[in-house]
């Protein structure tokens, strides 16, 4: 007998439960997505419960979500403190000072038809000298601390690349809120006393403040971050484990002053039992030391953290303790969890904020109708484990192809690795081949970053039928590069026009 299917449910009420990022960006999301449809949106939170509110940079993908709320970037540029990100700079993964970039952008372009890689690499067998980092506009970009709209000219492709921010999440988060206030968002201020479950389905019905205030709702978004009040405590939707993988479970972050202009790009610098992140905003720096327990006391990391910061501390070292890995299930019959509620991958490629802008695409995208249809909603699940596990293989390939000594590192350099991760790489070495799979959030260059990063040299590579003209062609390549980063402004004087 077929399982039974049980009717729609409509939704008419939607109550955001939790603030910060993740709730501010569903509540304002919604508030434009509703705009001309009679739904109601609130958010309940507490000024007595914090915020993790460490997560300041981001992937290109954050465009999207300030196009769909129509905000002009120099309104959020200015509101948010923000800076522009070209990538990623990984200082030492690959051995002692080993440095190399993950940028938002290609490599050079296609050669007769031939992948620009592939010629690059079968040039280098030939005995090339300049680097795959050469012909990338965004990395020689960032490298001279410049920034530059791109441009999508088809005749320009060279000068095709994309960028993410780093901003100040409080702030971010306070814009937000006024956003979506300004557009009916209500708010509400209280902690949560009880939630109460439908008998009949077994679906959230209301919650009872503090206060004695009954909210009810039809669609509860789970905002809660790591106790995941709803999804996990009320309506028991389980957590995987994926620590056996990525097993740092701790972090400390810190504010320091900034001494310099701000890069146009994230630090990522490997310690003895994990990294340390940099993040320049316009008035500060934001900084952190994610670590394994296992291998370093909590106190050792404060100390190796403080030991390696550039700036006089503004804050206090804030201990942050987490599992890594992802809720079975992040939509269970009436809840969505939203951000931390819905899982936690480290912050290693900038993926927290948009897996909330994600996760609130999901739910409005399978929100047929504006009914709750657990086809639609086994669906969203279904990518929803896809993406969470793309992104955990992209992390977990930074930990098993590093080149460090240590017990920490040459656990993770030992240990087995996803499937689905183990045939990427091998599929890679055999024929420089880069496979694509469903709900992957990071492209085929991101990929060739870090195997080129890491020394990871295919096998199958055949050389040019004419390697002089290739050569020739890569060198044209490379000096428009030059000339283009010639050109540009630097990083923060390219800020200062927005303000102007």
């Amino acid at each position: 007998m077929p399982t039974p299917v049980n009717p729609p449910i409509p939704v008419k009420k939607i109550l955001v439960v939790g603030g910060g990022t993740a709730g501010w960006m569903t509540a304002a999301y919604l508030a434009k997505w509703l705009e001309s449809v009679d739904i109601q949106v609130a958010l309940v939170e507490s000024d007595q419960i914090g915020t993790i509110g460490v997560g300041e940079a981001t992937v290109p993908g954050i465009h999207q979500f300030i196009r769909d709320l129509a905000i002009s970037e120099s309104e959020f540029i200015h509101a948010t403190n923000a800076t522009f990100k070209l990538g990623i700079a990984f200082e030492h993964w690959a051995g002692t000072d080993k440095h190399f970039f993950h940028p938002f952008a290609g490599y050079g372009v296609a050669i007769e038809d031939r992948s620009f890689h592939k010629t690059w690499w079968a040039a280098r067998q030939q005995g090339y000298g300049q680097g795959l980092d050469q012909f990338c506009l965004c990395t020689q970009l960032a490298r001279a601390g410049k920034f530059a709209q791109p441009s999508f000219d088809p005749d320009s492709r060279l000068a095709w690349y994309n960028y993410a921010y780093h901003f100040d999440a409080s702030l971010f988060a306070k814009f937000l809120r006024n956003y979506a206030e300004v557009r009916g968002v209500t708010r509400i201020e209280g902690k949560i006393n009880h939630v109460q479950l439908d008998s009949a389905r077994g679906s959230i019905q209301s919650l009872t403040l503090e206060s004695g205030q009954v909210l009810d709702g039809d669609l509860f978004v789970d905002c809660t971050g790591i106790p995941a009040l709803l999804i996990g405590k009320t309506l028991g939707v389980g957590y995987e484990d994926w620590s056996h993988w990525l097993p740092c479970d701790s972090a400390q972050a810190v504010q320091t002053q900034s001494l310099r202009e701000p890069d146009p790009f994230t630090r990522s610098s490997a310690r003895s039992s994990g990294w340390q992140w940099h993040i320049p905003l316009q008035h500060r720096v934001g900084n952190g030391y994610v670590y394994s327990s296992q291998f370093i006391s909590h106190d050792e990391a404060r100390t190796e953290l403080l030991g390696n910061l550039a700036g006089e501390p503004l804050t206090d070292p804030r201990l942050i303790r987490f599992t890594t890995g992802m809720r079975k299930d992040f939509w269970f019959k009436n809840c969505v969890a939203i951000g931390l509620s819905s899982g936690f991958l480290e912050p290693l490629e900038s993926t927290s904020i948009s897996l909330i802008q994600t996760g609130i695409a999901k739910m409005t995208s399978f929100l047929v109708n504006f009914e709750i249809d657990e086809k639609q909603v086994a669906e969203a699940n279904r990518l929803n484990r896809l993406e969470y596990e793309r992104i955990r293989d992209f992390i977990i390939l930074h930990y098993k192809l590093n080149g460090r000594s240590g017990a920490f590192w040459q656990q993770v350099r030992a240990m087995d690795i996803p499937t689905s991760l183990e045939q990427k790489i091998a599929l890679f070495k055999r024929t420089g081949d880069i496979s694509m799979l469903e709900q992957e959030s990071f492209k085929e260059e991101s990929w060739l970053s870090m195997y080129y990063g890491f020394g990871v040299d295919p096998a199958g590579i055949t050389p040019s039928d004419d390697s002089q003209r290739a050569q020739l062609i890569l060198d044209k390549m490379r000096s428009a590069i030059q000339k283009g980063v010639a050109l540009a402004p630097s990083h923060a004087g390219f800020i200062q026009t927005l303000s102007a």
